[in-house]
């Protein structure tokens, strides 16, 4: 059984950083696609960054420059480095692994199998 487990999430200040990281279970990190999608109240699913089983990665271009995403293989997770933090980058984070693709390419969220349980991300002004 896959799971995944998000930790990291916090409240900071505009211009701060925070650190993701998604531990999977019953799954190997970096053999198909992963990534971030984030929720904030009212708004629809956003795809954040992502990391395609081949070492590529995508980013949203609201977060291009400011986040990186990785895989830890030593530990089995995905990490997600938050840093110059924007109030609208407030939301619900959440990890998420394809079943079987490698490619993220034109990924929505309904293309993912396995979700973790999202952690707050809060950036006040």
């Amino acid at each position: 059984q896959v799971q995944l487990v998000e930790s990291g999430g916090g409240s900071v200040q505009a211009g701060g950083s925070l650190r993701l990281s998604c531990a999977a279970s019953g799954y190997t990190v970096g053999s198909t696609c992963m990534g971030y999608f984030r929720q904030a109240p009212g708004k629809e699913r956003e795809g954040v960054a992502f990391r395609h089983s081949y070492r590529l990665t995508l980013y949203a271009e609201s977060v291009k420059d400011r986040f990186t995403i990785w895989m830890d293989k030593t530990n089995n997770t995905l990490e997600l480095q938050l840093n110059s933090l924007k109030p609208e980058d407030t939301a619900m984070y959440y990890c998420v692994a394809h079943r079987w693709s490698a490619s993220c390419t034109d990924m929505t969220p309904s293309d993912f199998t396995y979700w973790g349980q999202g952690t707050q991300v809060t950036v006040s002004s």
